[in-house]
């Protein structure tokens, strides 16, 4: 089904051509490599926004090449002919809603101008250099950041998270000339279906409705009330994102889409996490995150067999709370056998996290590497609720699992966020990735 779906678009390709309207620069975002041996040095990595957010015009003037969600049928009445026609353009970032200072960077979900506030939502990625994304490789290691979720309430989501993306952003000379610089090629596990993903310079999803399936790891997923740490493997080889379409890009296709969670309030420590002095980690204040790729044999070459992760406040380290969940062993960390075992006692019908290839497959994701990812939302369709209140809003909050977070029900509705929240925020300083123990 690939090599078709590859064959179907290579006769409909779409260039990115570079824009001249507005200059791209990159904002500085330093971030560290750590070893035993030699302690942490500095790398001069850099931000980009995702293309996506980017006002893509015919090359010569000034006409969208997308309108209404479609493409412009003067401009783009063919690939070809689209891919001649269409330039993306560089951006302000502060009129993203990304700030960078130093070592961190601030994203806001909406912009507030003259009174008037939109949603801004915005996603970006680490580049290495001028022209590749930074592929974080972290078997045997950690990434470290520390975060103010302060002002992230209850139905925002701000994300940091690995996709496996190709490192290039699918840069081709003749038809993605943007390439990484203009921050192309997004996927995850979801297998995005928007007609403005591009990979390898072709379109994905656009009227064929294809989806764009990749790897993912959420490192974080957290607002000021609760958090999560989700591995999503996708069941193929290949080194580029899988090109899906039907039920491959589906909750049942090649991709775990619910992935293995662990949430400390889920697994029955509703005082771990959130604001106030009464809790282990008060999200009042900023803190430290660390997450940890254990390999069978202590080897970078060796194979995932655990995910693990501490917090650290204060001068003190804590480590994920054990399971308190009946039924549960005393589990504080991710494992093929943890997530069997929690998929079972929360009465998930089918163990996709196994069934797309578990912690091997994931492995394989990323001993090949993987993206850093930035971003912030809400969700319109859910409220969040996943995330940080009672899934699915119907349920009994006596069930097991049923209960993510303290927050209600109706407290992710966009239109209150929006309003009540104008100025909800994340900030993600000091990112350091490095031998195991070595960055905290």
């Amino acid at each position: 089904m690939a090599s078709l779906i590859a064959a179907l678009f290579a006769a409909t390709a779409v260039a990115q051509q570079i824009g001249t309207n507005t200059p791209e620069v990159h904002p500085s975002l330093p971030s560290q490599r750590c070893t035993h041996a030699r302690g942490c040095t500095t790398v001069n990595t850099s931000v980009v926004l995702d293309s996506q957010y980017r006002w893509l015009h015919n090359a010569k003037g000034y006409d969208n090449c997308q309108v209404n969600g479609g493409w412009n049928s003067t401009l783009c009445p063919d690939g070809v002919t689209c891919a001649k026609n269409c330039a993306v353009e560089g951006v302000d970032y502060s009129g993203y809603g990304i700030k960078v200072n130093g070592t961190a960077i601030t994203m806001n979900l909406f912009l507030n101008n003259a009174g008037v506030t939109t949603l801004a939502s915005p996603r970006a990625y680490l580049l290495a250099n001028e022209t590749q994304y930074d592929m974080f490789k972290l078997l045997n290691k950690e990434i470290t950041y520390d975060i103010d979720v302060s002002q992230v309430p209850c139905g925002i989501n701000g994300a940091l998270y690995l996709s496996e993306m190709l490192a290039d952003g699918g840069y081709n000379a003749a038809t993605n000339p943007a390439g990484a610089a203009y921050g192309t090629g997004y996927c995850d596990a979801q297998c995005p279906k928007t007609p403005f993903v591009f990979t390898n310079g072709t379109t994905e999803a656009n009227l064929a409705n294809y989806g764009n399936c990749c790897s993912e790891m959420d490192l974080w997923e957290a607002n000021s009330a609760a958090t999560q740490l989700t591995p999503h493997p996708c069941k193929y080889n290949t080194s580029q994102p899988y090109l899906c379409t039907g039920t491959e890009c589906g909750s049942s296709g090649i991709c775990d889409q619910p992935g293995c969670e662990f949430n400390p309030f889920r697994q029955g420590h509703p005082n771990f996490y959130g604001p106030g002095a009464n809790k282990t980690i008060n999200t009042n204040k900023p803190f430290t995150v660390v997450t940890q790729f254990v390999t069978s044999d202590g080897t970078a070459g060796g194979a995932l067999s655990e995910i693990r992760r501490f917090y650290k406040q204060g001068g003190k380290v804590y480590a994920n709370p054990k399971s308190k969940i009946a039924g549960l062993a005393a589990y504080n960390s991710i494992s093929d056998k943890y997530c069997a075992d929690q998929k079972a006692v929360f009465g998930d019908s089918d163990n996709t996290f196994k069934n797309e290839g578990g912690m091997m497959q994931f492995s394989s994701a990323m001993a090949r590497g993987m993206v850093l990812v930035f971003s912030i939302w809400d969700d319109a369709t859910s409220g969040m609720v996943w995330l940080d209140s009672v899934e699915p809003p119907t349920a009994n909050a006596s069930t097991p699992g049923a209960v993510r977070g303290p927050c209600s029900t109706t407290s992710g509705d966009a239109a209150t966020l929006q309003q009540k929240y104008p100025n909800a925020q994340v900030t993600w300083s000091n990112i350091k990735t490095g031998d195991i123990g070595s960055t905290f």
